[in-house]
């Protein structure tokens, strides 16, 4: 009678565990297969992109301008490239990063240590809470936020200033927190050391805070930067945009996202559609992978 039991008992079991590794094989195919759905769409994106854009990369595409819409349908009817490029967006996409930058990087900076070295004060969980609020803000609010504040007083018009003041509100939020949460893995001992030396708290923080923190900044800030890069709306409401090099920051500038937004109002223009999404990809993609590198070598 033992035997049986012990023998039915082994069967249960032996089903039980024949039914875990069903199950577990069918939850593995399932995830297999969405990821596989997830990376063909992403790849397919990519894939559409340099087909229809790789023909109008060329050395005009880094150094020229766009052309006007009389030769560029010339150029489409004839099944030519579009002669001209996008120079005046890329270096009014850095002009507007760097203005961006200049501003939100010290304020992101000086906030995040606030919330690091005071994170119990009701006043830090304020602002912790009024950043993460602004992370989920639309960037069209921004826009006219931006608009209010710099375009109607300040510039009396649109302006490069305008639009960087509205990407360094995009970009601070997230530069405060990631400089918060990358002091907070500096161990605390590495800070009682120092003032236990008899070093200044400013210096503390400046000499040995930030330094031993420096590669979780400098990915936070890149990842920022990212961000802004292809925003489109704010532009729209603060820099407008401009056919030519532009460096005066009281006047109108382009970047690439306005670019491809003109280009999509132009018949035209489609080509440069898809090359200019090209560059501002490829562009982002570098930025995240030089992030995600210093991110790997900090840890």
């Amino acid at each position: 009678m033992d035997n049986i039991i012990n023998i039915g008992k082994t069967a249960g079991l032996l089903s039980s565990i024949g039914y875990r590794k069903a199950k577990n094989n069918i939850f593995k195919i399932l995830v297999m297969v969405f990821s596989f759905l997830t990376i063909s769409m992403v790849f397919l994106i990519i894939g559409t992109l340099l087909v229809k854009g790789y023909k109008q990369i060329n050395l005009a595409f880094f150094t020229q301008v766009a052309p006007d819409t009389f030769t560029a349908m010339m150029a489409t009817a004839n099944g030519e490239v579009i002669p001209g490029g996008i120079v005046n967006g890329i270096l009014g996409s850095i002009y507007l990063v760097l203005i961006a930058s200049a501003i939100a990087i010290p304020m992101g900076i000086v906030i995040g240590v606030y919330l690091s070295e005071n994170s119990k004060k009701k006043y830090a969980c304020v602002i912790r809470d009024i950043a993460d609020i602004m992370q989920g803000v639309p960037s069209i609010v921004i826009g006219i936020i931006a608009y209010i504040w710099v375009v109607v007083p300040l510039t009396k018009g649109y302006s490069v200033l305008a639009g960087g003041v509205a990407l360094a509100i995009m970009m601070l939020p997230l530069i405060v927190r990631s400089t918060e949460e990358s002091l907070k893995m500096v161990p605390d001992t590495l800070k009682e050391a120092a003032i236990a030396l008899g070093t200044p708290y400013y210096k503390v923080i400046w000499r040995v805070l930030i330094p031993t923190s420096f590669s979780g900044l400098i990915s936070g800030i890149l990842l920022a930067v990212s961000r802004v890069l292809g925003e489109t709306a704010p532009l729209m409401l603060t820099t407008l945009g401009n056919p030519d090099v532009n460096w005066n920051v009281a006047k109108p500038g382009s970047a690439v996202p306005l670019l491809i937004w003109q280009f999509y109002n132009d018949p035209n223009m489609v080509n440069l559609i898809w090359s200019s999404t090209i560059f501002l990809m490829g562009f982002v993609l570098i930025l995240n992978l030089i992030s995600k590198w210093i991110g790997a070598k900090r840890k």
